[in-house]
């Protein structure tokens, strides 16, 4: 699992969705989680074909938010309360917001996990306080391999990476300034004197 996750929301997209990913991936991101999950099917498949020609070519991944409607051969991302499919994805990562539900993804074989939310943030609404970096540190060892997700800025990586995150996921605030990618990736290389945008 690549070590930065885009995470779609077109409802804070500061242009239409497509377009966002294609600077995200310009910018250097190489996953794409497709969450939307309240677009009809036939709609979010369209979308998806689309965010899939931006992705192909630079032979990046385009997850599927929950396991209904997927298509064949797509990996995909379960939310906490979404039953593991009776056919395993190729890829599956899920969603995650304590150690019990950590402790599912492993039993299940998840190949990855979203904790959230580590720092405030309002994209994130009604999981609980955020578990800071403490929180997210004492979580990890029993997880499968574990994307911190919720207010991470390109200058908490370095500590989420401390705490023992495999990397970040991101999405407010790429979708709102997509060229923050490149902020995120370069704290996840650990560039030396890298100092990311204000």
């Amino acid at each position: 699992m690549p070590r930065l996750v885009v995470v779609t929301d077109r409802t804070q997209a500061s242009r239409p969705l497509p377009d966002v990913v294609a600077a995200a991936v310009a910018a250097g991101a190489r996953a794409v989680l497709l969450r939307d999950k309240d677009l009809p099917l036939v709609d979010r498949r369209a979308v998806a074909g689309e965010l899939r020609a931006v992705l192909d070519p630079v032979g990046g991944l385009l997850v599927w938010g929950g396991a209904a409607g997927a298509p064949a051969g797509t990996a995909v991302h379960l939310s906490a309360s979404d039953a593991f499919p009776s056919e395993r994805p190729p890829l599956v990562g899920r969603s995650c917001h304590s150690a019990a539900e950590l402790a599912r993804a492993a039993d299940e074989g998840c190949d990855w996990v979203f904790l959230s939310p580590v720092f405030p943030t309002s994209s994130k609404p009604g999981y609980g306080p955020a578990i800071g970096l403490d929180g997210l540190a004492a979580l990890v060892p029993a997880a499968p391999p574990v994307l911190a997700l919720g207010g991470v800025r390109a200058e908490d990586v370095p500590a989420c990476l401390a705490a023992g995150a495999h990397g970040v996921a991101v999405m407010g605030a790429v979708m709102r300034d997509p060229t923050v990618v490149a902020d995120h990736l370069a704290a996840l290389a650990g560039e030396p004197g890298h100092v990311p945008k204000k």
